[in-house]
């Protein structure tokens, strides 16, 4: 159950007088509905737990540290960023109800926090200094540019009942918030462990519910690929048979020379298609009934043991057997991969293809007209050295040069050898490149990217030299 306003009451009773004009040195989300905000005061640091949990709703101090996730949710990023390093000018409960606000000075200007305590309808809101909603807890974006409207008031025991935690004579500072903890400790790590076990739950439920329609989906691909296993016979008395079909035949009628008895079958033709191409038709589907029996039975061996391991997880649950995770430990992954795929090759690193040079400079290709146009007017500089097949189409070529340097000779003929092998004029071997300093490379107005022009160039004549390539292919990055 809920604090009701008059617990609320009995604890800002307590806290308010330490932590007003407090600085907001930590903000922490344990789990989705808790947050706790460290507030540095002269001497000493008090943690203040705000908790819009249905069933715990509630507000007090801690004394004992909560697990934090490895990065803080959006909601605490977003408070983080405006109201982390303020000063607390006042904390009071709004109309003698479920209803805490914060006022505190931040860098942003004032900031009110509003922990609506209210059970089922929790929420916590930050306003501007015009009482605009800015962000809620509970991601209500109707709300968030209109002003402030405290929920209606509703009649209850639980909003003004018999407090349930009083001050007693402890030699504890804060008697009402250390009863609270104490209460709702066990309370909350049942809930938490009753949500982790009902999330974990559907989680089983839908990796099963999917596995089951893989197996389904690849069971009915075996039973259509078995239709074609006789394919490949058909396709080999064709191929033997390829004179007797005519244009316009719908089926034909051979010897099946596979079976020891020799009877006739009958095999379906496509009549608007050539022997040749019924044939390969029926070799091809051959081959697709191979590849099915050999892929999807291995997928269905590997899969049927996952769902026995889903359902005796999922059967443990049911029957109250399952052990959670440790209170706000992480739940255990559902793995689900493929087996029978290869794994993927990496992923080749950065754009452009990237060489160096017999004399040690580097050298850059682009693989294509995006990576082209990013080369040669966003990469390079005016000075560095540009080079292209002439007359035809390939990649740009740029060799990175110190201001006002000129290319070496072996750099000059391994960049023109490498225009040359990305281009067009490749299955030739030889041909000329042409270069000239970046500057003088300018883009063709209305053309495709990668389309340029170029000025004051001159051209060298090359030929693709294997122990050159070689060289060049053994320093690429």
């Amino acid at each position: 159950m809920a604090l009701s306003a008059t617990e609320i009451e009995s604890v800002l009773h307590e806290i308010v007088p330490v932590l007003v004009r407090g600085r907001l040195q930590k903000i922490h989300q344990p789990n989705d509905r808790v947050l706790v905000f460290e507030w540095r005061v002269p001497g000493e640091t008090h943690r203040l737990l705000v908790s819009c949990e249905p069933e715990t709703a509630r507000l007090h101090l801690v004394s004992r540290l909560l697990p934090n996730p490895a990065s803080p949710p959006s909601f605490c990023q977003f408070l983080r960023a405006q109201v982390q390093g303020s000063r607390l000018d006042d904390i009071r409960q709004v109309d003698n109800e479920r209803i805490v606000s914060l006022t505190v000075s931040s860098r942003r200007g004032p900031r009110t926090i509003v922990c609506e305590l209210t059970g089922q309808t929790a929420n916590m809101l930050v306003l501007d200094e015009q009482q605009l909603v800015l962000r809620d807890l509970n991601a209500q974006r109707p709300l968030v540019g209109h002003p402030y409207e405290a929920p209606q008031r509703r009649s209850g025991a639980l909003r003004h009942g018999a407090a349930r935690f009083t001050a007693t004579t402890t030699p504890d500072r804060f008697p009402v918030s250390r009863a609270v903890e104490d209460h709702y400790q066990d309370k909350a790590r049942d809930l938490a462990v009753n949500r982790a076990t009902q999330v974990r739950l559907r989680m089983l439920r839908k990796a099963l519910a999917k596995l089951l329609r893989r197996i389904d989906a690849w069971r009915e691909d075996l039973a259509k690929a078995a239709a074609y296993r006789d394919h490949g016979r058909y396709g080999e008395l064709l191929k033997a048979n390829l004179t007797a079909i005519t244009p316009g035949m719908e089926r034909i009628t051979l010897v099946d020379y596979y079976d020891p008895l020799l009877p006739e079958v009958t095999i379906p033709l496509d009549r608007t298609k050539s022997a040749l191409y019924n044939m390969n038709d029926y070799f091809k589907k051959h081959r697709k009934s191979l590849a099915a029996d050999r892929e999807l039975s291995v997928r269905i061996a590997h899969a049927e043991p996952e769902v026995d391991t889903l359902r005796r997880e999922i059967a443990s649950i049911e029957e109250g057997t399952w052990t959670p995770p440790p209170y706000g430990g992480p739940l255990p992954r559902i793995e689900r991969r493929d087996p029978s795929r290869q794994p993927s090759t990496p992923r080749r690193r950065g754009p452009f293809r990237r060489f160096v040079s017999a004399d040690g400079l580097p050298i850059f290709v682009g693989r294509n007209a995006a990576e082209n146009e990013e080369l040669t007017f966003r990469m390079a500089k005016s000075d560095d050295l540009w080079l292209h097949a002439r007359g035809t189409p390939g990649s740009h070529v740029v060799v990175r040069l110190a201001k006002g340097t000129d290319p070496p000779l072996d750099t000059l003929r391994d960049a023109a050898t490498l225009a040359l092998l990305y281009s067009d004029l490749k299955r030739s071997g030889k041909g000329d490149v042409i270069y000239t300093r970046r500057k003088w490379v300018k883009k063709a107005k209305g053309q495709a990217p990668g389309t340029v022009t170029v000025t004051q160039e001159q051209s060298v004549s090359v030929k693709l030299d294997a122990l050159r390539l070689a060289a060049l292919k053994e320093r690429s990055a």
